[in-house]
């Protein structure tokens, strides 16, 4: 122990003398500085008393944006927000029960600025079996507003805050069980304008992430009920944008203009997984992660955890559609986080050309064949002697380079995502779809062999009227299928004709 003590007494004077040390090298100490300016947080948000009379929120349904605050001075803005608890759709033919904010998912957009006073008025309906409440993750103070906000079917709870912070903020209800009544649809976003405000975008959208658990599998039909074991599990049926699937698709699209900037708020209520945000075919010039107010530039996938939201800016640069995605990719094409912005305009050359070039590339690994039963049918064909057996030789090796991916080697498809051309009673009860699915695609569900389909299979209009005749003919001949012939002028007949359900590709 006297050892040690010596040894404690040299050690705090050499601690005392280093920051002496560092004086003498490098002058008078002075405080650290940054590049990017502090915004001070909550510290800073208090801009005194609300001023002017006030103000009624504008309050937008998903996709949809609210108007700027256009404020330069703090007011008191009142908020209504309804919970109502009602059936909606979640896929097609397919039925829940949603516990809503303002009756859809999600929420009503709420926007505000920075030192704004809001008056926050949350009414539950008479015909709701719930007590429900709000968390703001915008509001400074226990729960959020969760504790003060707590209200039984048919009453108003009132209650006040600051904005604080600036930023993008998920709110969502919190009344026990918390994650039954998030997982049913209750959260959605409310923005805090800087008091500057944001600057000038040509379009705003709201796009909001959520995982549901129904008692029936993935597009299984009728009215579905919530399955706590599968919340419990993390297992989600659905994985959704704006608590439908196709809820921004075909007619419901989001649109822009090339040319235009288009800013993305977008939100994750969980209540389970963490959104790898992705829009493919786009970069994000600007990102504000984590919905806060510093952000990352030249990002292509941001991620969003459970309870947080983000948002993003780019420019349309040329026209087509955008296809918005979990990135965790399964849950775009296998349950549904998928949406499309479609931009319209003037093609730009210089900075996508689109397809140039698409030849048949077969390479020595396709099934095991050669280009031979090709090179065949195509001098058979000139001499116009194209026999039914030549057709079906040049069909297997085409379908092998071109359909085998999707539709297996095998035929037999991939259930519940591509549907099987083998044994197929769609192909039975009307052959002539064959020409016309390979030449037009198909989008829509369709039942084969007893099950349902909804996949976007893309038009394969690029292949010849022969190769999509011997295509043809090798399907209808293979497989159980019922036999038959596409001739190439079968194949130039559907090529004039586009069906209803065709598709515009990918």
């Amino acid at each position: 122990m006297k050892r040690a003590l010596p040894l404690l007494a040299l050690s705090l004077a050499i601690a005392m003398a280093l920051p002496a040390c560092k004086q003498e090298a490098t002058g008078d100490a002075k405080p650290a500085t940054t590049t990017e300016a502090d915004t001070g947080g909550s510290a800073k948000g208090d801009f005194g008393p609300p001023q002017g009379a006030p103000i009624e929120a504008v309050l937008t349904s998903p996709p949809h944006v609210p108007p700027a605050t256009g404020r330069t001075a703090p007011a008191k803005v009142i908020v209504s927000l309804d919970v109502i608890e009602k059936d909606m759709e979640i896929s097609e033919g397919v039925s829940y029960t949603f516990w809503t904010f303002g009756g859809t998912v999600p929420g009503s957009f709420i926007r505000v600025r920075q030192g704004d006073t809001v008056e926050f008025h949350l009414r539950n309906m008479p015909e709701s079996k719930m007590p429900h409440n709000i968390d703001l993750h915008g509001v400074t103070g226990p729960g959020g507003g969760a504790a003060s906000s707590f209200t039984a079917p048919g009453h108003v709870s009132r209650f006040s805050f600051k904005a604080l912070n600036a930023g993008l903020y998920v709110y969502h209800c919190a009344t026990a069980p918390v994650g039954m009544h998030i997982a049913n649809g209750m959260y959605g976003l409310i923005l805090v304008e800087p008091p500057e405000g944001l600057p000038k975008v040509d379009r705003e959208y709201y796009v909001m992430q959520g995982d549901f658990y129904t008692t029936g599998k993935y597009r299984e039909k009728g009215h579905q009920g919530f399955a706590m074991e599968k919340a419990i599990d993390e297992h989600p049926t659905y994985v959704l944008f704006n608590g439908m699937e196709g809820s921004m698709t075909g007619d419901k699209a989001l649109t822009a203009k090339t040319g235009e900037k288009v800013r993305l708020y977008v939100g994750n209520g969980g209540p389970n997984l963490i959104s790898s945000f992705h829009v493919i075919g786009e970069i994000f010039d600007k990102v504000w992660y984590e919905g806060g107010t510093k952000f990352q530039e030249n990002v292509q996938t941001t991620l969003i955890p459970a309870g947080g939201a983000a948002m993003m800016e780019f420019h349309m640069e040329v026209p087509g559609s955008y296809v918005l995605v979990d990135h965790s990719i399964f849950r775009a094409f296998n349950k549904g986080a998928l949406a499309i912005l479609k931009a319209d305009g003037p093609e730009d050359k210089a900075i996508y050309s689109g397809k140039e070039v698409d030849a048949v590339y077969l390479g020595d690994q396709a099934a095991g064949t050669s280009r031979a039963p090709i090179a065949a049918a195509a001098a058979s064909a000139k001499t116009g002697n194209l026999t039914k057996e030549e057709q079906i030789a040049a069909g297997k090796v085409l379908f092998a380079g071109t359909c085998s991916t999707c539709h297996q080697p095998d035929g037999k498809g991939m259930e519940g995502v591509f549907p099987p051309l083998a044994g197929s009673d769609y192909i039975k009860a009307n052959p002539k779809r064959v020409p016309e699915i390979i030449l037009h695609g198909l989008v829509g569900p369709v039942k084969v062999n007893g099950k349902d389909y909804n996949s976007n299979m893309p038009p394969m209009s690029q292949l010849t009227d022969d190769e999509v005749a011997n295509i043809g003919t090798y399907v209808l001949n293979s497989w159980g299928n019922p036999g038959g012939q596409v001739s190439k002028a079968d194949a130039a007949a559907a090529r004039a004709a586009k069906p209803g359900n065709a598709s515009d590709g990918h």
